[in-house]
């Protein structure tokens, strides 16, 4: 099995992605935060306001920012300046906290990786903006939902809320 992070003597090596054509590119990232009873009935029409500010609404910006740094955090990972990026957050019916982050670029590599990150770093900011309240809120199903462009497009099947 050939990895496309190791070269011809098993060192990780950057993909080298000068031959290839920009192409529009497009990931969702999906991530579930879950909280206690008493935690989620705190949260009025789709917000709670706590000391620190409105906790939705910071992680939609702790997200964005984390999206556009992901080149700094994984490794190998290409340093790209991300055209688009969305985040949003919503209640489901059982009170967790649904995070969906979008990313789309023109460019010769994918965004799957910036939308993950921007999902998850909005996910541990509405941890760290909730614990005071309690620490039994868990962070769960982290995955791509969907990609398109390059050489293959993917999208879930399965529901995952």
């Amino acid at each position: 099995m050939n990895l496309s992070h190791l070269n011809e003597r098993n060192q990780p090596t950057m993909v080298n992605v000068c031959d290839k054509r920009p192409t529009r590119r497009a990931a969702r990232a999906r991530a579930v935060v879950t909280f206690p009873p008493d935690v989620a009935a705190r949260f009025q029409d789709g917000e709670l306001v706590l000391p620190k500010g409105p906790v939705f609404q910071t992680a939609i910006l702790a997200g964005i920012m984390g999206a556009k740094q992901t080149g700094n955090l994984i490794p190998l990972c290409h340093p790209i300046g991300l055209e688009d990026c969305r985040i949003d957050i919503r209640l489901s019916e059982a009170g967790h906290a649904v995070i969906e982050c979008t990313a789309e670029i023109v460019h010769k590599t994918g965004v799957e990786m910036e939308a993950l990150t921007g999902a998850s770093i909005a996910a541990l900011t509405i941890y760290d903006m909730c614990k005071s309240l309690s620490h039994d809120i868990r962070i769960a199903g982290i995955e791509l939902v969907e990609k398109t462009g390059g050489k293959a497009d993917f999208h879930r099947t399965e529901p995952t809320d």
